[in-house]
C-alpha cells in the first residue's frame, strides 16, 4: 500500500532468512506502467538475490504506479478486463488499490464482465459466499467462532482486505453473478449492461471525467496504480 517496509514484508524477509538461505533463490521484480498511448510497458527490470532488489524495485513503482491526489474521490468507476479478472478475490483490487483515495460516503462501481466466482478455488468460494465482506469485527468473531474459516486465514484477510469498513459504498457490476449472489456477501448490485451505456470504458479517459454532469474518477485496470489522498499518507 505504498509502504515497502510494513509488517507483511517483514514477516516474508524472515521467513526467507530463517527456513530458505540454503536455497539458490533469484528474484525477478518488473515494474509495469502505463504508455502515453493507453498501452503497458516496462519501466524497469530489478534481478538480485536479496532484499535490495525488492527496494529498488519497490522505489521505483512510487514513482510509476502510485498516484497522489489533491482531494479525495467521491465516486470511482473500475472496470477490469474480462480477460484477466474472473473473481471478486482478484477483482477487489479495485477496493483495496483505491481506498486510500476515496472520501467518506463515497461511491465505487465496478464494472466486471468476467467475473463469474467469489473464490478463485471452490473452498474459499464457499467461504466468501458464507461470510461475505462484513468489515473486521465481524470476520475476526467469525474467525473466532468457526473452523472452516479459522482454518482459512488467507480468506479471512481477504474479506477484511476487501471490505469499506462502512466507510463507502462498493456497487458490483459482474456479468456472470446475480443480483442475489452480490447482496448475499455484502456488496451492492447494479446491472452490468446499464451500467457500461453510462460508464462506456471506451469513452472514459483515466482520471477524472464528467458524465451526465457528474465528475467521475475512471481507473482502466486497478492491478497497475496504488491511489491515495494526502489525508491519508
Amino acid at each position: 500500500m505504498g509502504r515497502a517496509d510494513n509488517p507483511v514484508r517483514s514477516v516474508l524477509n524472515h521467513a526467507s532468512d530463517r527456513f530458505l538461505s540454503h536455497l539458490p533463490i533469484v528474484y525477478v521484480l518488473t515494474v509495469v506502467g502505463r504508455r502515453a498511448d493507453g498501452g503497458l510497458a516496462v519501466r524497469g527490470l530489478y534481478i538480485g538475490d536479496d532484499i535490495e532488489c525488492f527496494h529498488l524495485a519497490s522505489e521505483l513503482s512510487l514513482k510509476v504506479n502510485f498516484e497522489i491526489l489533491d482531494e479525495p474521490i467521491r465516486k470511482a468507476v473500475v472496470y477490469l478486463d474480462p480477460a484477466e479478472f474472473h473473481s471478486t478475490w482478484l477483482g477487489n483490487k479495485a477496493v483495496y488499490r483505491t481506498r486510500m483515495a476515496l472520501a467518506d460516503g463515497a461511491e465505487l462501481i465496478i464494472l466486471a464482465p468476467g467475473v463469474r466466482e467469489f473464490g478463485e478455488d471452490p473452498t474459499i468460494d464457499k467461504i466468501i459466499r458464507k461470510y461475505g465482506y462484513r468489515g473486521t469485527p465481524a470476520t475476526l468473531k467469525a474467525v473466532e467462532d468457526n473452523a472452516d474459516i479459522a482454518g482459512e486465514l488467507s480468506a479471512a484477510a481477504h474479506l477484511i482486505h476487501a471490505s469499506s469498513e462502512g466507510r463507502f459504498t462498493i456497487t458490483w457490476c459482474p456479468g456472470h453473478l446475480t443480483k442475489e449472489e452480490i447482496e448475499g456477501v455484502g456488496f451492492n448490485y447494479a446491472d452490468f449492461d446499464a451500467m457500461l451505456k453510462r460508464y462506456n470504458p471506451d469513452k472514459l479517459k483515466d482520471g477524472y471525467n464528467t458524465v451526465d454532469g457528474e465528475e467521475v474518477f475512471f481507473i482502466s485496470n486497478p492491478g497497475l496504480g496504488l491511489w491515495a489522498h494526502r489525508s491519508r499518507l
